[in-house]
C-alpha cells in the first residue's frame, strides 16, 4: 500500500483520538464514557497500525530511539481518556499530561527523525 494512506490515516486518527480525550477532560460525564472509550480505543488501534505500516514502508522496519519514544507517548496518550472518566477531579494535570506527550511526539517525528535522516 502507499505509504501516504498510511500518513492520513495515522493523522486523521490522531485527530480523532485527540479530539475525543479533550472531549473526556472537557465533560467526563458517565453517559459519555461507553461511547468516547470506543472511538479512542478503534483511534487508538488505527494510530498503531497506520504507524507500524508506516514504519515498514519508509523506514524498513528500523526501530529507532525515536519509534520507542512515540511508542511511550502512544501508550500514555491512550490511557489519558479513561482515566479521565475514572479520576474526574485530576482533568487539568492529565490534560497538561496530555500536551506534553503530544508535543513529545511531534518533536521525535519532526525534529528528530528528520536531523537522523539528513
Amino acid at each position: 500500500m502507499n505509504p501516504l494512506y498510511y500518513s492520513l490515516l495515522h493523522v486523521f486518527s490522531l485527530f480523532v483520538l485527540t479530539a475525543h480525550t479533550f472531549m473526556a477532560f472537557a465533560n467526563p460525564a458517565p453517559e459519555n464514557r461507553k461511547r468516547t472509550m470506543m472511538i479512542t480505543g478503534i483511534a487508538t488501534l488505527l494510530v498503531l497500525i497506520s504507524g507500524f505500516g508506516l514504519l515498514a514502508k519508509l523506514h524498513q522496519n528500523q526501530f529507532s530511539g525515536w519509534v520507542i519514544v512515540k511508542l511511550i507517548c502512544w501508550l500514555g496518550f491512550s490511557m489519558l481518556a479513561g482515566i479521565a472518566f475514572r479520576r474526574p477531579h485530576l482533568r487539568s494535570q492529565l490534560a497538561l499530561a496530555s500536551l506534553f506527550l503530544i508535543l513529545t511526539a511531534l518533536v521525535m517525528v519532526y525534529l528528530v527523525r528528520f536531523a537522523a535522516a539528513a
